[in-house]
């Protein structure tokens, strides 16, 4: 075991709350959706009993209605904005009212492939919850075809440039004073602007303002758009989810019929001005005509065409550490604010399992090298500028250690593991 393997257990450990992990202390001192599911698998490399736990933590809060929050509250913060009384949702432990991209199935199945036996029964517990899940999103965020997102925070990617348009429909004027904690503990400069938040807390508020009714909010709220990052993500969950149902011996005609119908649907999001999947703004029926790197996780979906290779090699070879957030080449690209810009190992993560499945073993491997020497020269940080590989974020993060151990890393025998 090297140093830095030994670095991203500690990190992994050291997040560890009992049960559920935090991001990262300070900045995200809660359970987060996506970042959990992450930290499992990381977790599954040398713990495989705590990676089911953590699973386990993050399902036990789902909603009566299916849904998977994108924060559990589980101990009181009050130096946290929004915090559970923000959102008012009324769960107990309390959560926010929104969800996050539906990785865990993918994840899921990962981790018992590195254990099958001892995965068996983990995993049978798990598989209706996830189905419940999937549910949801085909029932509550597919009635236009693509996924919709109520909220930024849903996509996982809070600020990138594809929500523009659809920020720019939401009056955040009414919001009263409030104190981030986000600025606080990062470099201001990286994270989203002020009116950024003002408009993301009335979005809050509305939901708050109708008891979170899904249904309600989709059908009035002050945004909605079709995003194609987990339109994908979502695709590529229900093929997972449905392998895991035949393995495990269940009829999984339900899910392959909700994988059909989206995978159906991908026509929506395809841009012919942009020459790739964009994301669209369903109160106005516009496309945002930005490239993002939501639209080049249709490798992780086998949705990729040879106009998207044409536009991933181009944004691509524009930087020099991985994929970038944004197109290098937009007005609105920023290396090192959030996700406007910067590479995240996460993603780079879920678009080598996609160059992974379809035979693009070269894509693969260049993205794993660049990811690595992104880590091996800074560290364990959240996200890094794509040019220069300056560390951004917050440090001794858990899903940057969990890509560590489980794929960044050079271990040929067991990197993706289950991938195809």
């Amino acid at each position: 075991m090297t140093d830095l393997d030994a670095q991203a257990r500690a990190i992994l450990r050291g997040n560890d709350k009992g049960g559920y992990t935090l991001p990262t202390h300070g900045l995200y001192p809660y359970q987060w959706n996506w970042d959990s599911a992450f930290a499992a698998w990381g977790f599954a490399t040398f713990d495989n009993s705590r990676a089911w736990d953590e699973l386990d933590t993050l399902m036990a809060s789902q909603w009566d209605t299916g849904m998977v929050p994108h924060i559990i509250f589980h101990q009181p913060d009050p130096g946290y904005f929004p915090g559970p009384d923000v959102w008012g949702t009324g769960q107990s432990p309390a959560t926010s009212g929104i969800s996050q991209p539906p990785v865990a199935a993918t994840l899921a199945r990962l981790i018992w492939d590195m254990d099958p036996q001892a995965g068996r029964d983990r995993i049978a517990v798990l598989y209706p919850k996830l189905v419940a899940w999937h549910r949801w999103w085909h029932e509550v965020r597919c009635t236009h075809g693509p996924v919709a997102i109520i909220h930024p925070w849903e996509s996982g990617r809070d600020n990138c440039p594809d929500w523009d348009i659809g920020m720019a429909g939401v009056d955040g004027t009414r919001v009263g004073p409030y104190t981030r904690r986000d600025t606080g503990h990062v470099n201001p400069d990286m994270r989203p602007t002020k009116e950024d938040y003002d408009r993301y807390i009335t979005m809050v508020e509305y939901g708050r303002s109708v008891d979170w009714d899904q249904d309600r909010i989709v059908a009035d709220g002050p945004f909605l758009m079709a995003d194609p990052g987990i339109t994908f993500i979502l695709l590529r969950a229900h093929d997972d989810l449905a392998a895991i149902g035949r393995a495990l011996g269940h009829d999984v005609s339900e899910i392959e019929g909700w994988a059909g119908a989206l995978r159906a649907a991908l026509p929506a999001l395809w841009n012919d001005k942009l020459g790739a999947y964009d994301a669209k703004d369903l109160r106005t029926d516009r496309f945002a005509g930005i490239l993002g790197s939501g639209a080049f996780l249709a490798y992780l979906a086998d949705a990729e065409n040879p106009a998207l290779d044409t536009q991933l090699m181009r944004v691509w070879n524009a930087v020099t550490y991985g994929i970038p957030s944004a197109d290098p080449e937009s007005v609105s690209f920023n290396p090192r604010k959030y996700w406007r810009g910067p590479t995240w190992p996460v993603v780079n993560a879920l678009l080598a399992l996609g160059f992974k499945g379809s035979g693009r073993t070269d894509l693969a491997e260049r993205l794993r090298s660049e990811t690595e020497t992104l880590i091996r020269q800074h560290g364990f940080y959240e996200y890094f500028d794509p040019l220069d590989a300056t560390p951004c974020g917050g440090a001794d993060f858990s899903w940057t250690a969990a890509i560590w151990l489980t794929w960044a890393r050079h271990h040929p025998d067991t990197a993706l593991k289950g991938a195809a």
